[in-house]
Order: structure tokens, then C-alpha cells, then sequence
């Protein structure tokens, strides 16, 4: 039996300086693994030369590679709802664009992925951030967690690989990082198999989180509260 094929996919927000590095070993796992693939970077309005440089890697890697640009910045969960319609293969991949995860890991959640199987979802075996950003990171996950009644540890962890069949019956609604709760949240109430695996977490080396803003913490505060009153309260799992 032939493995399933695997969409990967990026949302990139101001990542040029890291995405030759991680393009390229991406491209490396994905043969490695003799399976069918497609890689997707999704180019959030970025204010960098981050559209020339994903112009020269698509030309570098054609045809397996595509780009997808929002003109102006639409938030991290538009960026990720336009990799996951742009994704056209059985399993789909994402991380981010700004390298603190290791693409080479990709093979541990693989080897998770069995019939039964439509979440696999990793957790960081460590963060690699600056203190206030990891305090404000458990207090964010274990609230969301709690309130939610996510079962994964580590909602807040950006390294999964879903069966696409599965997230193409979500409908999505989050524009913020609030997407993650409601992605794992809805995929959890599907009754498919969720599967964990640690993977490494890194030093940010380019750019900035556009996370630990004080309005898009707001703005994430007050989408996960909306998100609550629709999902949980009002029971719309859907």
C-alpha cells in the first residue's frame, strides 16, 4: 500500500530570512518519505522581501510548490484557513514560517498517523522563549484547556498533521491565534483519533511574535471568549 500523500503548508508573516532553510529541509523530509507532496507558504501580507524571496523558492522547487499572498496581513487564523483550502492531498502538515520547530520531525507524527487516526498533534518537549512569553504561554493553554475541554496538553503548539478529509468537515471561524483552540477543539469533538509526540521548540532567531502584542492579546482574549459562547455555550461544534 502506498503512503498517503501530504500537503505542507506555512503561514509567513515577515519570515524571509529563515524560510530558505526550512523550504529546503522540508523538501528533504517529503522525499525522504517516498510519498506524493505539496508544499504551500502562505505569505501574510508581509512587510519584508518575504514575497521575493517565496518567488525564487517556488521557481527553485516548481511544481511542488506554491505560494498564496494576502495583500495586506489578515491575522494568523486566516492564514492558516487559506493553507488548509489550499491544501489538496490525504494528510496536511502545518508549522510555522519563523523556524522555532523543526520540519525534520515531520516523521515522528507520521508514524502516528494510522487509519484511526485524523489529529496528530505534538507538544514542546521545552520552550525556547523569553520567560514572559513562556508564563504568559502555560497561563494561555491551561486556561484555554479548562475552558475548552481540550484533552491534548499542548494546544498552543503549532506542529500538527490532520487528515484533510477531517479538517475540510470544520468549519473554521478564528481570524486570531484562537484558531488553534478551535481547530483541536472541533477535531477533538469529531470522535477521530488524536495522537501526542514531543518535538523540540527553538529560539526565535528572525523577526517578532506578533502573539505577545498587547492589542492582538486582546484581540485574542476576546475572540476566545466569543469562540467559548459559540462553540461551548450555544453547542455549535460545527
Amino acid at each position: 500500500m502506498n503512503p498517503e500523500s501530504i500537503s505542507v503548508f506555512f503561514p509567513a508573516y515577515n519570515d524571509a530570512p529563515s524560510l530558505p532553510e526550512l523550504i529546503g529541509k522540508t523538501f528533504s523530509v517529503l522525499r525522504a518519505t517516498s510519498r506524493g507532496h505539496e508544499v504551500i507558504v502562505v505569505n501574510d501580507g508581509s512587510l519584508d522581501n518575504t514575497g521575493e524571496v517565496l518567488e525564487q523558492l517556488r521557481q527553485q522547487y516548481a511544481p511542488h510548490m506554491r505560494v498564496i499572498t494576502h495583500e495586506v496581513n489578515r491575522g494568523y487564523g486566516r492564514a492558516l484557513r487559506s493553507g488548509f483550502l489550499a491544501a489538496t492531498l490525504d494528510l496536511v502538515f502545518y508549522t510555522d514560517g519563523d523556524g522555532q520547530y523543526d520540519v525534520g520531525e515531520l516523521p515522528k507524527l507520521l508514524a502516528l498517523m494510522t487509519p484511526a487516526v485524523g489529529l496528530v498533534n505534538g507538544f514542546k518537549l521545552e520552550r525556547n522563549d523569553p520567560w514572559h512569553r513562556i508564563w504568559i504561554g502555560k497561563i494561555y493553554n491551561q486556561f484555554a484547556r479548562f475552558l475548552f475541554g481540550i484533552r491534548i496538553r499542548d494546544v498552543d503548539c503549532d506542529f500538527r498533521l490532520m487528515r484533510r478529509a477531517i479538517v475540510q468537515d470544520v468549519y473554521l471561524t478564528s481570524t486570531s491565534g484562537t484558531i488553534c483552540v478551535e481547530l483541536v477543539r472541533k477535531i477533538e469533538m469529531s470522535g477521530c483519533g488524536v495522537c501526542e509526540v514531543g518535538v523540540h521548540h527553538y529560539p526565535r532567531l528572525h523577526g517578532t511574535s506578533q502573539f505577545f502584542r498587547f492589542r492582538s492579546l486582546l484581540k485574542t482574549l476576546w475572540q476566545l471568549i466569543r469562540l467559548w459562547t459559540d462553540v461551548v455555550l450555544l453547542g455549535r461544534g460545527k
